[in-house]
């Protein structure tokens, strides 16, 4: 809901009735994961995507039909369905949709806005929906126990970044849909150089929190990286040691200058993030891995260092230098192989599992 939640503010601002679809789950190759959701308003406009374009046109029909009625609507699409397969959906995944009015004001500009909130939704006629973060939630389902329960399980589902459909002990018959929209996960870059321009660009569109850090004032200026969220001047090491990162961070290190390199690397090696890679030459990795082992990292340490980093594009400018880094922390991220979809064989989308829960 997050890539649209500007436009359905701007629809509660108009007062325009609109129906949600959500994906809740998905089996086998599918092109969307769970939260990821389409809207269509009373006036026939619809915006976002459940999966990528295959049943598209069924769902709008769906949520027209839920405008009208009123009530909730919970179904399936799949390879094997006959009707899935007449709309388009021959990925041989199996998707399934719930379909409810509009979500109130409040959560929309609350996930509109970046916070890091989560929703849970009644999975029936009703579609009941309340909303926690950190700060506190606001919703309810109408049952006071019910509504402690649900918000103690998003919130440690929003704290592993977990969306998914979940059963609820004291309510037998019932499961609901938590959806986590976590804050945006960080690209750090480190290095006030022109690829470091484009990687943030690029980071940018994909989504990333982006940060540009270099200790030289001269280069590390926000007019040289307007897309950067914030450009900080600081000694690499020293800012990425007190800086917030978790195990979706992505760390870029483009100095290729052992001054900047090591002591850099040394603390970004030992830091529970996603991803680490420097820029450099074959030559130049040998002897920062020589350099390393000198200040005390050990094997295990140096393994996580993906260097040179970026995949082999064969890329020259800076911004084909971009799309090869980040290339590799995506495929990194989503336990891609980074192979050519030709050379290889199995399901395009990787297959998303869930974790069981169960409410207590």
């Amino acid at each position: 809901m997050r890539d649209i939640a500007t436009r359905l503010a701007q629809w509660h601002s108009e007062s325009m009735p609109y129906a949600l679809a959500t994906v809740i789950s998905v089996s086998g190759s599918a092109p969307r994961l769970p939260g990821a959701a389409m809207a269509v308003s009373a006036d026939g406009e619809a915006v976002g995507s459940v999966s990528g374009g295959c049943v598209e046109s069924a769902v709008y029909e769906l949520c027209r039909e839920v405008l009208s009625s009123r009530q909730c609507v919970r179904t399936s699409f799949g390879y094997h369905d006959d009707d899935a397969f007449a709309v388009g959906l021959t990925c041989g995944g199996v998707i399934e949709v719930f379909v409810s009015c509009a979500v109130p004001a409040s959560f929309v500009d609350a996930v509109g806005c970046g916070e890091s909130v989560a929703t849970a939704q009644v999975l029936d006629e009703s579609g009941a929906i309340l909303m926690v973060g950190r700060l506190g939630g606001f919703g309810t389902t109408g049952f006071a126990d019910l509504d402690a329960v649900l918000a103690e399980e998003a919130l440690a589902m929003l704290d592993s970044g977990a969306s998914g459909i979940r059963s609820v002990r004291c309510r037998p018959d019932l499961e609901v849909f938590v959806s986590s929209y976590a804050s945006k996960p960080r690209l750090l870059i480190f290095g006030a150089v022109d690829y470091a321009g484009a990687l943030a660009r690029l980071g940018s569109f994909l989504g990333y929190r982006v940060t540009v850090c270099d200790a030289r004032p001269v280069f590390a200026t926000e007019a040289r990286f307007p897309d950067a969220d914030e450009v900080v001047v600081e000694w690499p090491h020293s800012y990425l040691a007190r800086t917030e990162v978790d195990s979706r961070t992505v760390v870029c290190v483009l100095t290729h200058d052992a001054k900047f390199d090591v002591p850099l690397l040394k603390v970004a090696l030992r830091l529970p993030v996603a991803f680490v890679g420097a820029m450099g030459s074959r030559r130049t990795h040998v002897d920062r891995l020589r350099r390393l082992r000198e200040v005390g990292l050990e094997e295990v340490e140096l393994a996580r260092l993906r260097s040179p980093i970026g995949l082999d594009l064969g890329a020259r400018t800076p911004e084909e230098t971009a799309v090869a880094i980040a290339a590799e922390f995506v495929a990194v991220r989503r336990g891609g192989s980074a192979v050519p979809l030709v050379a290889s064989s199995g399901p395009i989308h990787h297959d998303y599992t869930a974790s069981p829960s169960v409410f207590a």
